[in-house]
């Protein structure tokens, strides 16, 4: 059996104490600019956007996605970030991400029933911290120009000073941006208590026209690869928070040719058909979770934190005749 996509989310917690975080990372949800660039893969990505941030800045800074920052920053971000800078942190050597480009990839994100968001951080080593900003662009934020301190409201829409980890990843409730519509994006800031270091993210996300609230809450993103042959058989395995296996949704391919945008996304209708944990797809203006038949823009989206995913993918061996 190959398995061609392990989740590695676990349980979502809504996370209000504490005072230990894990710090080098980035959002996981909505997908920051850099960590988005890392999952396509940082030697042959697939949005453009992506495509020239390497060739502009090489490589190298998308498999540092982890590590957009500032060793002395110490709450002095706008003195030591220039304008035109602030999605690298200032670091020539993650330029690429400050590309001033109206294509990059973003997700379209609504509140909650309650007004909120979660944002979903994946972090990757300890660090204490002082607090956690987030501020957003503008109305009328023009994205194909370098993004500047000025383009950004004057205060953070969310400052959160204390947060829990569980499993390398922490959830924050903010209060959902009012009066956005269209392509923003939210600039966050998270600044060490036991260091003057600080760490950067910018997230390009899509308001919308004046969206729906939606309960569906994003538990990750899926991108997919590889197409398959005949004969292959994809299974979609939903577990609880205990790790038992909830529900499984199998797709069988008889066809010849089977690209990835096209098994995926047969795969998420008849997930979205039979499953009562989850949706798989993009969100919808009127709240609800539709497919893409796209290799990437797809997620999976849960109403109830504590469930977790996995795409197992077994292939006929070589010479092997389908199965019909």
């Amino acid at each position: 059996m190959m398995k061609a996509f392990v989740s590695p989310f676990l349980a979502v917690v809504s996370l209000v104490s504490g005072g230990q975080a894990l710090a080098h990372g980035s959002f996981e949800i909505p997908i920051s600019r850099v960590y988005n660039c890392y999952k396509e893969g940082p030697e042959a990505p697939k949005s453009a956007a992506c495509k020239a941030a390497v060739a502009y800045g090489g490589t190298q800074a998308f498999y540092d996605w982890n590590g957009v920052r500032q060793g002395n920053a110490n709450d002095q971000h706008r003195q030591i970030i220039p304008d035109g800078k602030l999605c690298s942190g200032g670091n020539e050597s993650h330029k690429g991400l400050d590309l001033a480009r109206n294509d990059w990839p973003a997700k379209l994100i609504a509140p909650n029933s309650s007004g909120r968001f979660d944002f979903t951080y994946y972090a990757t080593a300890p660090h204490s911290t002082k607090y956690f900003q987030f501020y957003v662009t503008k109305a009328g934020y023009n994205p194909l120009q370098p993004l500047k301190w000025s383009d950004l409201e004057a205060t953070p829409f969310c400052t959160v000073t204390s947060v829990t980890l569980q499993n390398n990843r922490y959830t924050v409730s903010c209060p959902f941006p009012t009066g956005k519509t269209g392509r923003h994006v939210i600039y966050n800031i998270w600044q060490r208590a036991d260091s003057p270091e600080a760490f950067y993210a910018c997230i390009d996300v899509d308001f919308g026209t004046g969206l729906a609230a939606s309960d569906w809450k994003e538990l990750e993103p899926v991108q997919v690869r590889e197409d398959l042959g005949a004969g292959s058989k994809v299974t979609f395995r939903v577990f609880d928070s205990e790790g038992r296996d909830v529900e499984r949704h199998e797709l069988r391919l008889e066809q010849e040719a089977n690209p990835a945008a096209n098994w995926l996304v047969r795969l998420a209708r008849q997930v979205n058909a039979q499953s009562r944990f989850v949706r798989v797809g993009a969100l919808q203006a009127g709240g609800d979770v539709a497919p893409l038949e796209a290799r990437q823009g797809n997620s999976v989206y849960v109403r109830e934190t504590g469930y977790r995913i996995q795409i197992d993918i077994e292939k006929p061996a070589a010479g092997e005749p389908s199965r019909r």
